[in-house]
């Protein structure tokens, strides 16, 4: 039941209302009896600083931050942690209360990146391995590529390939992480590998290529650890064509999970019930 005492989350984002975060955070919020609610709040691109500072002025205790205001966010945050610095952008806003909790001049806004921790997490759940010492080809250099390439680095990967159509778009990518340079799509590239990151819309349902591969199917092999960060459809046509020469794969529900895990722990204290917010996943995209 929701009371005056309840504390309060939420997404931002233009638009905002598909959403799958508040299906997530409430049935992690509702699995460990915890008082707090999680809603979707449109927000006018221009509008995410405001939005930042109106968790001051409203108490919102923590904010995810979708498309277009990762970057507002960011600039208007009073302290950055080391991946949304490094990436100029933000995903996820947690207030922290001053010395003293009723002096609300006193809170501060901390700005996130969770995406690519939350993909490093997502890769150790399903593989069982850490990317430390493995070599990796990300297809894509969008917001995604950047914070899974930023993490990578981070996380001690031996050598990192960002390909991209526009390989002019992979150069300020690859400059993210000492171990990443800017490769090329080709089959030997690919086989090269020891695993494959598709962040690109290519094999999205609903998106320009919904039929298409990111990559050249010809270097895939077994032994390959595949991951697509889409996930809707499930299998995508590159996991499909990865398990049918016996490579591992995985597709982007645990990243989503991963990285709503992370902003849900910042904000409460608490371990996220990884299991309940996977099955929300679950239900609420059938």
């Amino acid at each position: 039941m929701i009371t005056g005492a309840t504390r309060l989350a939420g997404v931002i984002g233009d638009p905002v209302r598909h959403s799958l975060s508040p299906v997530i955070h409430n049935a992690a919020f509702a699995d460990l009896g915890l008082d707090w609610v999680y809603v979707a709040l449109p927000v006018a691109a221009g509008g995410g600083a405001a939005a930042a500072e109106a968790m001051r002025t409203l108490g919102i205790d923590g904010l995810s931050v979708t498309m277009p205001h990762k970057g507002d966010v960011a600039v208007a945050a009073d302290e950055l942690s080391t991946a949304a610095a490094a990436l100029g952008v933000a995903n996820c806003l947690q207030r922290v209360t001053g010395p003293d909790a009723g002096d609300r001049t006193g809170d501060r806004i901390v700005g996130h990146s969770t995406d690519g921790d939350g993909f490093v997490w997502a890769f150790e759940h399903r593989f069982g391995v850490p990317p430390e010492g493995l070599s990796f080809l990300v297809a894509g250099a969008g917001g995604a590529a950047r914070s899974i390439v930023e993490a990578l680095g981070r996380a001690g990967a031996a050598g990192i390939a960002v390909t991209n159509r526009s390989p002019e778009r992979a150069v300020p990518v690859a400059a993210l992480a000492p171990c990443a340079r800017v490769g090329e799509a080709t089959v030997d590239e690919v086989a090269a590998a020891d695993v494959v990151v598709n962040t690109t819309s290519v094999g999205m349902a609903g998106g320009p290529d919904p039929d298409g591969c990111p990559i050249p199917i010809a270097g895939l092999r077994t032994g390959h650890r595949v991951v697509d960060i889409v996930y809707q459809p499930r299998r995508t046509p590159l996991l499909v064509a990865a398990e049918a020469v016996g490579a591992a794969t995985d597709n982007g529900v645990a990243m989503l999970v991963g990285q709503a895990a992370l902003a849900f722990e910042l904000w409460t204290g608490v371990d996220a019930p990884i299991e309940v917010m996977t099955a929300a996943v679950e239900a609420a995209d059938r």
